[in-house]
């Protein structure tokens, strides 16, 4: 007999299996499309703020969200595996030593900023990568060009003069 967490494992199979969901963490800004109906259209809205709180229950796992909108703070809570949530976006990664952010409510302005995390590149060391060669022009040398420049510049002289010398015969 299957119990209710083989259920939930095999509903999240296949949900993942239509549509991707990145992996973020709180702390990090997200931008959330979610799906809204108007009537008979369908469009798509995106909600963009800093996730502060992450709730990991097999098929019932949910996110916060929270945005300052006009100066006054706004929280949505959305599910992770509802077919209403079209897509997730990670903006920009934060650096957060909390699994819940609630603290930033209370703060305003800059304290509520978060430090950006940097991802090391493992495997990538910038002193053995391989240095492309340098590509040669081929410049023809200064006396080169002032030598054809005199004959272009003789052989005018040398015409006029002949024009010269025909008009007086």
């Amino acid at each position: 007999m299957r119990n209710i967490e083989d259920i939930n494992k095999e509903a999240i199979r296949k949900i993942v299996a239509n549509k991707k969901i990145t992996d973020f963490s709180p702390g990090d800004t997200i931008k959330v499309g979610v799906k809204i109906s108007e009537g008979k259209r369908e469009r798509i809205q995106y909600f963009e703020g800093v996730c502060i709180a992450k709730k990991n229950r097999d098929l019932n796992s949910s996110f916060t969200v929270r945005k300052i909108s006009f100066g006054e703070g706004v929280e949505r809570t959305f599910a992770l595996y509802s077919p209403n949530v079209d897509s997730i976006k990670v903006i920009r990664s934060g650096k957060v030593r909390r699994a819940k952010l609630y603290y930033l409510r209370d703060k305003k302005g800059k304290s509520a900023r978060i430090a950006e995390k940097i991802k090391k590149k493992i495997g990538i060391d910038i002193s053995t990568q391989p240095v492309e060669p340098i590509k040669k022009e081929v410049v023809p040398s200064v006396k080169e060009e002032i030598k054809t420049e005199e004959t272009k510049d003789t052989s005018v002289v040398q015409k006029k003069t002949e024009k010269k010398t025909n008009d007086k015969k």
